[in-house]
């Protein structure tokens, strides 16, 4: 299948005093022409119509993220926003691609599973610019509703004092310094978070802070292996005096606490500011592919903004 050539008008955007845009610096940020290159799988074939540039369409999606849009909603959005068209590479005048576009270019990032493999090499490239000294690393996970109670991927999970919630869970690595994401790992909601913990360590973790569901060997070990130093909440110690080893529980957790409760933050901009509170697609295949999706999101205006303070 051959590709459509896009931006060969580019200077349809001169002459109009263009408004300055967060997503030209966002465009910026890292170079796109290798991440085009782990594309290149995709539309392998010789016939049918041409398809819209891979790369065009990856950031397309982002946009969907970052203004939590539907596929109408971008597909009008991408027609209409300079830019928008700008950011995908699309000049002023020419055609852009329409609702069913993105919905096929999901199921081929799925198909040949290159969402893991883009939020890698774009994390990889932002960590280079954003991340000087290793020191630590926050792994927490957070549920995510499932797009109906009929999708046979997701599951059940209820939490004390919550109501039940049929969906996913993503395990998350960040870096304790940064707050940038650098490992994610989505199961079933039900997964205990100790089990996948491991999933979401990076390599040479540092300190690693998280909260009493990962306490247990399986997790530690697994820290241990990559030469990190686990820092996990504990809910009780030996002692005889109960007000002393009160008070020696709570020295031990409460840095634990205040360094740990950095990764709410990155949960909280994923579900309040780009649509993660429930899963736009059916299936754990599309569910990945959505919080790889937003992940990359997410560490490119983090990056974006650690860069603008150090300026």
């Amino acid at each position: 299948m051959a590709r459509r050539s896009i931006g060969q008008e580019r200077f349809g955007f001169a002459g109009g005093g263009r408004a300055a845009s967060s997503l030209d610096t966002l465009v910026s940020l890292i170079d796109w022409n290798p991440i085009g290159e782990l594309l290149d799988p995709l539309y392998p074939a010789a016939k049918g119509e041409p398809a819209w540039p891979p790369l065009a369409m990856v950031k397309a999606l982002l946009l969907s993220i970052w203004y939590d849009l539907s596929d109408v909603m971008l597909a009008e959005a991408l027609d209409d926003r300079a830019s928008f068209r700008r950011f995908c590479g699309f000049s002023a005048n020419e055609a852009t691609p329409e609702r069913t576009a993105f919905v096929r270019f999901r199921r081929l990032l799925v198909a040949h599973k290159l969402d893991r493999t883009l939020f890698e090499a774009i994390t990889t490239q932002l960590k280079s610019k954003a991340v000087t000294v290793k020191t630590g690393t926050l792994v927490d996970a957070t549920i995510i509703a499932s797009a109906t109670e009929g999708d046979a991927d997701a599951r059940w999970v209820k939490h004390k004092g919550k109501r039940a919630v049929h969906g996913f869970k993503a395990h998350v690595g960040a870096d304790a310094d940064t707050a940038l994401v650098e490992e994610v790992s989505i199961t079933s909601a039900n997964i205990n978070d100790g089990k996948a913990g491991p999933d979401a360590l990076p390599d040479n973790p540092g300190e690693v802070f998280a909260d009493s569901a990962y306490r247990g060997n399986h997790f530690r070990d697994a820290v241990r292996a990559k030469g990190g130093i686990p820092r996990i909440v504990a809910t009780g110690m030996w002692g005889r005096d109960e007000q002393e080893t009160l008070r020696k529980l709570h020295e031990w957790n409460q840095p634990i606490h205040r360094v740990r409760g950095r990764i709410e933050k990155i949960f909280g901009t994923w579900k309040r500011c780009y649509g993660l509170r429930r899963m736009r697609w059916r299936g754990l295949a599309k569910a990945a592919v959505q919080v790889h999706l937003t992940a990359i999101a997410y560490n490119l205006k983090r990056t974006m903004n650690i860069l603008a303070v150090l300026a």
